[in-house]
């Protein structure tokens, strides 16, 4: 009985040993990757955020640049995986003997103490404490500024503008000189500095300093930069609600510059040399306003570039500009207006990639030679819109996207100085009715880029931004610039709810690419019968029986004059439909239709849009 029990207690001394051993190797392994993952993040990213830190954390990896995964991998996993060797060494060397409980607690204790360090260090650095009050702290702050386009009359000119919209990655109005409005003793930027004082910057009867935007809480990376650019509100939604990872959808709830240009029946394309995917880039894009997406993936593919070309996130920016002129070309030769948004890559942190083009001005600072060289090239390719036939008609945006968060370019710059991203409008249509200065964020840039386009907008907001060329003040004016933040950076329900899929009524709301679509074709306005003809065909992702094709007509914005057109099938499977003007008492003007499908699951689908002008 007791040689049993001996037994027993001798299998349970083992399996301890073993638990702990095992323990004690994972607890090392998680640390040490713990500890250098947080010195690696804070060496790589200068002005990393809890809300940047949360979206990377819960977004795809898609598209990621391969030398940053490599780098992760080099400094933070293999230090990891030193130890964890170093400790299996030490477990076959003392078995059996009492040191190896020591190796035990000393090869998990160490690590912990690290790890434990490194995080303290970060909680510290990344204001995460706060961050965690203030998203259980809930705010009405978007939910009580928000201007719903929806609900705002916007306004197209008679002969629609084009848009070349350019974001420029890490641009900072700081790299100009002291002189001029930035925190450097040299211009980095003399050519884009020269492009902000020749047009619009909104610096007032400032003739000497160059003016730019605040980039607040939600629009510090590149993606929420986009968003925050084109919907006039911070990408801020909690971890738990992000579903961003699903790749499903993205803010459905939301009408941005794209959804406006598109329903203006705008081409739109949108042009960069990494992978769209990355960040949610290519889905955003493809929700909002349906761009014809061209990357890095399209470039390998498309044999614009060899077959595995790859540098740095993609390909370099002098392959861009040449690829976007082409592109540029192509829509202007069509008849619709066209929007072509790009986005550069080159001044990506950290330190850039230097082209074969960029110049040895600043010798070993590589950052500062990436930026020059990126300057000159945006005022090589403005040059080139300028002098095409299609730029009498076209409005032109630079902006930088967010600040850089490379780790030690802007080391020297004061703290007291406000770091702000580089802003151009160029050709706008507009003319500002303020002298001064005017204090803005990047959410302004939504209503502003239309207003430079000749589009009016009933109030001169949208979303949380205002229409720069007005004489209405900022709410960066209105409330200042930390209040601001502070409050965008809050949790709120409001904006959670304008990021989930709309299903009100069992109306699904999918975009071509996405579901069920068809071609939907309205004629010219038949003036002698007061009627507009239209005709739904190749129907696409069709999983259902149709049950009928309904068409929506409306003429003003706010679809008060909405009314119900039912379609009829034709032999060859196609629908036509009549619109008759008389429903409208024969209103001139933009009659805008969408095609609604109707399965026999119950299921609602808007599949297609078309626009005719009514003399």
């Amino acid at each position: 009985m007791i040689k049993d029990i001996l037994k027993v207690l001798r299998f349970l001394g083992k399996l301890c040993i073993a638990a702990g051993t095992i323990l004690s190797l994972l607890l090392a392994g998680l640390f040490t990757a713990l500890y250098f993952s947080i010195e690696w993040m804070f060496d790589t990213w200068n002005n990393l955020s809890m809300n940047e830190l949360v979206f990377h954390l819960t977004a795809p990896l898609d598209g990621t640049n391969q030398d940053v995964i490599r780098e992760y991998i080099n400094i933070c996993l293999s230090p990891a995986a030193v130890v964890l060797l170093a400790m299996l060494t030490a477990f076959a060397g003392f078995k059996g003997t009492k040191k190896y409980y020591v190796v035990m607690l000393i090869g998990a204790a160490v690590p912990a103490y690290f790890g434990v360090s490194g995080f303290e260090e970060a909680w510290t650095k990344l204001d995460a404490g706060n961050y965690v009050e203030s998203q259980g702290e809930d705010s009405d702050f978007i939910e009580k500024y928000y201007v719903n386009p929806r609900d705002t009359e916007i306004a197209f000119p008679e002969q629609k503008r084009n848009l070349i919209y350019i974001f420029l990655e890490s641009m900072e109005v700081t790299y100009a000189d002291k002189t001029l409005g930035g925190a450097f003793n040299d211009n980095i930027i003399p050519e884009l500095t020269a492009i902000a004082k020749e047009n619009e910057d909104f610096s007032g009867e400032d003739t000497e300093s160059i003016n730019g935007g605040y980039s607040l809480n939600g629009s510090t990376w590149t993606m929420g930069a986009i968003f925050s650019q084109t919907a006039g509100i911070p990408l801020n939604i909690s971890i738990g609600r992000n579903n961003m990872d699903t790749q499903d959808t993205f803010f459905d709830g939301i009408i941005t510059l794209g959804d406006i240009l598109e329903s203006a029946g705008y081409s739109q394309s949108f042009m960069i040399g990494s992978d769209a995917e990355f960040g949610g880039r290519e889905l955003y894009f493809k929700k909002h306003g349906n761009f014809d997406i061209f990357d890095y993936s399209y470039a390998e593919g498309g044999g614009l570039i060899p077959e595995g070309y790859r540098v740095w996130w993609g390909y370099e920016d002098e392959r861009l500009f040449s690829f976007a002129k082409q592109r540029i070309l192509e829509m202007a030769e069509g008849e619709q207006p066209f929007n072509f948004t790009m986005l550069t890559v080159d001044t990506h942190f950290e330190d850039g990639w230097l082209c074969g083009r960029c110049p040895d001005t600043y010798g070993e600072d590589q950052y500062a030679n990436v930026m020059a060289c990126s300057s000159a090239q945006v005022a090589e390719f403005l040059r080139w819109i300028q002098s095409q036939d299609f730029y009498e008609n076209t409005t032109v945006v630079i902006c930088g996207d967010h600040p850089t968060m490379d780790s030690d370019f802007c080391e020297n710059v004061e703290e007291s100085y406000d770091r702000k991203v580089y802003t151009a409008f160029i050709n706008s249509v507009a003319e500002k009715r303020q002298t001064q200065s005017r204090i803005y964020s990047t959410f302004d840039m939504f209503p502003t880029t239309l207003a430079a386009m000749g589009v009016e907008i009933s109030g001169d907001r949208l979303g949380l931004g205002t229409n720069l060329f007005s004489d209405r003040p900022t709410r960066t004016e209105e409330i200042g610039v930390e209040d601001e933040d502070r409050e965008v950076a809050k949790k709120s329900e409001f904006l959670t709810e304008l990021a989930k899929l709309d299903e009100e009524d069992n109306l699904l709301l999918v975009r071509k690419g996405t579901g069920p679509r068809v071609n939907l074709d309205a004629s010219s306005y038949d003036y002698y019968n007061g009627k507009i003809y239209v005709t739904a065909s190749e129907f696409q992702n069709i999983d259902k029986e149709i049950a009928s094709v309904q068409l929506a007509v409306w003429t003003v914005q706010d679809q008060s004059d909405l009314q119900w057109v039912g379609m009829y099938q034709r032999d060859d499977g196609s629908y036509y439909g009549e619109v008759e003007t008389a429903g409208f008492g024969y209103k001139p003007g933009q009659y805008n239709m969408q095609a609604y499908i109707f399965d026999t699951a119950g299921k609602t689908y808007l599949a297609g849009g078309a626009q005719t002008m009514v003399e």
